[in-house]
């Protein structure tokens, strides 16, 4: 067990050695737009062959993986930071790391219950970068889902006083904060730079997987079209909304005790029945004895 630890801390290390060598490496600097005036020093020349390692990596991943890092990526919110590119080193270096933890595991283990536990260790290691991925993309889009009914709220209050309705949504994003106002500034920003309000409003879709958001953006583009009342639009949106948010409530708490069940069952049941039973059993244990 002592080797499969020493293995495993040797993986390790190794792993984030290499990791934060190349997230750190990979961090583009003012340098690089100096590189477009001035010959490229040998710091610039291992960045691009480093880029190219990357871009080399993502081609040779089959598409519809590198696809659904991308849309991940981006349902996340970290387009800006985050590149395809960059997950995917992360995750040759996860690979490299599972790797050397399961031949130790499989070489170094004495008994078999050392190298199940040093191959399960390494099979939730393989998947530790999916489940961080996918877990901020749906952590983003569950506070999209959750302050969009205050803030069509807001949007209406807005419509109602005077406000048209790009006024109304910079006014609605303006006063809170989280991913929603972020998207909605970033639409504005592009409507202001000179993009039709549709392209705006597809880029917006594109760019969050709720389905709460679709149903609001297409209702407004129908009202825009066919010249129906904005603020009527916002009303039975917001009231929809609403409804929808408390059957979601609804529904998580129906599922709670379904949830119990299995704690309840493998955990709690089983401790009550050795305090209950344990003493019974042995007073008959003394009896026969």
């Amino acid at each position: 067990m002592t080797i499969i630890a020493y293995a495993a801390i040797l993986g390790l290390v190794f792993g984030v050695g290499l990791l934060v060598y190349l997230v750190f490496a990979a961090i583009p600097s003012k340098s690089d737009v100096v590189a477009v005036v001035a010959p490229p020093s040998e710091a610039e020349r291992e960045r691009v062959e480093r880029a190219t390692f990357s871009q080399s990596l993502a081609a040779v991943m089959p598409s519809g993986y590198t696809g659904w890092v991308q849309r991940k990526i981006i349902f996340a919110g970290k387009a800006g930071d985050w590149t395809v590119g960059g997950f995917l080193i992360v995750r040759l270096v996860v690979t490299i790391v599972v790797v050397v933890i399961v031949v130790g595991a499989l070489v170094f283990g004495a008994g078999i219950f050392p190298k199940v536990l040093g191959v399960a260790f390494a099979v939730l290691l393989f998947v530790v970068p999916e489940v961080i991925l996918s877990s901020r993309a749906d952590d983003r889009q569950k506070a999209i889902l959750l302050a969009l009914p205050d803030t069509l709220d807001q949007m209406t209050i807005a419509v109602e006083a005077g406000l048209g309705f790009e006024a109304a949504m910079a006014k609605a994003a303006q006063g809170s904060r989280g991913p929603l106002s972020e998207e909605l500034v970033r639409t504005l920003q592009d409507m202001s730079i000179g993009r039709s309000r549709s392209d705006a409003y597809s880029a917006l879709l594109a760019r969050t997987d709720c389905d709460d958001l679709k149903r609001f953006i297409r209702a407004v583009q129908q009202a825009d079209r066919y010249g129906i009342a904005v603020a009527d639009v916002l009303r039975v949106q917001a009231g929809e909304m609403r409804v929808r948010r408390r059957q979601r409530a609804e529904e998580s708490a129906m599922k709670v005790p379904i949830k119990v069940v299995f704690p309840l069952v493998f955990a709690i049941l089983p401790v009550l029945f050795i305090v209950l039973l344990f003493p019974a059993v042995l007073g008959i244990v003394g009896a026969f004895s």
